[in-house]
């Protein structure tokens, strides 16, 4: 009889790996809180230098440092500590590319409250906190995450610029639904000089996006609608309805409301245009799509990552006939244009 083999025998690491997991989170967090990486890459390079740089102890930075190594976000040689590519590219805060805002939103306490919160929120089938209705001003939330989530944007706002045409330069109506940080349809005014758009979102949001259009040099051509995307007068007569990161937060009829109502803001031949986590029909892979339902499941009432079958019906059932899907390149999201007939 052959021996049984032990190679392949299961261990518990990976399941304590995975309780203590919190601990990557705080060590990113304070990585990022202290500018350890921008000082490294500023030249201080070793713990007694990094602590008088960043005003820490040395023991305390060199045990810091060593979790981020063993994160494989730092290297370490000889005592002397380095950037990686990815944390030199995404956590320099002098890099253009730098991702270090996004913690004031991610890694927000209302993000860990809630996913702390999880069991009650499956037993419930929806948040255990007090701010799951997205429908309604939060803005100690969302104010958080306009000026945190900006830069994270851009390759999926260039992206739709170059799906909707905007290097053709010709005259354009866009409405901005939930425009948040607006960098969306900021884009697509700089990318289309004889573009015009128009944001909604709550009026403490829009502060941060008009901000953004003028330091984008194209507040002339961006104005705000304050209120509710289903209550306020959306307007009409739009070439295009920017719908970006917003289905996720509500139940089926609601999305059909809002899209609706959208459908109704559009001109004939006009196009509304989806951004959003879209798992595929098995509902666990793509990962970073799939997962993001558990994002809805702790944070919002009754919101949740679609499938594009989904979101088919959902946009038919609001007067589309037709929707397309267009993956974003090296992004977790995608685009969906429907169009309304002429």
């Amino acid at each position: 009889m052959a021996t049984p083999s032990t190679t392949n025998r299961p261990t518990a690491e990976r399941i304590f790996t995975l309780i203590g997991a919190f601990q990557n989170t705080e060590a990113l967090k304070s990585g990022i809180e202290l500018d350890i990486f921008t000082a490294i890459a500023e030249g201080a390079n070793t713990a007694p230098l990094l602590a008088a740089k960043v005003s820490a102890s040395e023991r305390g930075v060199r045990i810091l440092c060593d979790y981020l190594t063993i994160m494989s976000l730092l290297t370490k040689e000889n005592g002397r500590y380095g950037l990686t590519d990815e944390s030199a590219l995404f956590l320099d805060r002098r890099s253009p590319a730098s991702l270090v805002a996004v913690t004031g939103f991610l890694a927000s306490p209302w993000h860990k409250k809630n996913a702390e919160a999880l069991t009650e929120a499956v037993r419930k089938g929806g948040t255990a906190g007090p701010q799951g209705d997205n429908s309604k001003p939060q803005d100690e939330v969302w104010v958080a995450f306009a000026r945190s989530m900006g830069k994270l944007t851009i390759p999926a706002a260039n992206f739709i610029a170059e799906l909707i045409g905007c290097s053709e330069g010709k005259p354009c109506s866009v409405l901005d639904i939930a425009a948040g940080h607006g960098n969306y349809g900021i884009t697509v005014a700089q990318k289309n000089p004889n573009a015009k758009v128009v944001a909604v979102d709550w009026p403490s949001v829009l502060e941060v996006a008009q901000d953004n259009a003028r330091t984008a040099g194209v507040s002339d051509r961006h104005t705000v609608r304050p209120g509710s995307a289903f209550e306020t007068d959306l307007g009409s007569g739009y070439d295009i309805v920017l719908l970006t990161n917003i289905f996720h937060h509500f139940d089926k009829p609601t999305c059909e409301k809002l899209m609706r109502r959208v459908y109704t803001a559009l001109k004939p031949g006009g196009k509304a245009v989806t951004l959003e986590f879209v798992p595929n029909e098995d509902r666990v892979t793509p990962p970073a799509a799939a997962s993001f339902s558990l994002n809805m499941l702790v944070g919002t009432d009754a919101g949740d990552a679609y499938t594009f079958s989904e979101y088919e019906k959902m946009f038919a059932n609001a007067g589309f006939a037709k929707t397309t899907l267009h993956p974003a390149p090296g992004l977790p999201q995608q685009v969906l244009i429907s169009g309304k007939p002429e």
